[in-house]
């Protein structure tokens, strides 16, 4: 997410004259943000109900599949936690480009992260697992 987001202030630079100036930028970007850090403890504080791992390099070490709090609307609320973070980051550049960062960074932790976790996850809790993605959908 860090590097995503210098991505998204480098992108502000190749191209000077795509600046959105948006009204109360600011404003909305600092809302963005804080809803982006309160889902993400929101998810956090799910599993730590559970007792399960908060570790994603890790999903093996999963005791319990969490279907509970903002896990009913989203299967990964950290991840939607982290790219709305990174969207207020990019709200608060007030750039067209910037919002690049935030399309990658969604690609990247879908490619790289989240679909590696649902096949350990689906190995692990099986039938649970296919009734949970069937009903809830991968980001929103």
């Amino acid at each position: 997410m860090v590097l995503a987001g210098v991505l998204a202030w480098l992108l502000t630079y190749v191209a000077p004259a795509l600046s959105l100036q948006v009204p109360m930028h600011r404003t909305m970007a600092v809302c963005i943000a804080v809803l982006g850090i309160a889902c993400s403890i929101g998810a956090k504080v799910s599993f730590s109900r559970a007792g399960t791992t908060l570790n994603p390099m890790h999903p093996e070490n999963a005791t319990r599949l969490v279907t509970s709090g903002l896990y009913r609307y989203s299967r990964n609320p950290m991840y939607v936690g982290q790219c709305l973070v990174l969207a207020g980051w990019c709200m608060w550049l007030d750039h067209a480009l910037a919002w690049i960062a935030v399309v990658a960074l969604a690609w990247f932790l879908t490619l790289f992260q989240i679909k590696p976790e649902e096949r350990v996850l689906m190995a692990k809790f099986g039938e649970d697992y296919r009734v949970y993605r069937a009903r809830v959908s991968r980001w929103l």
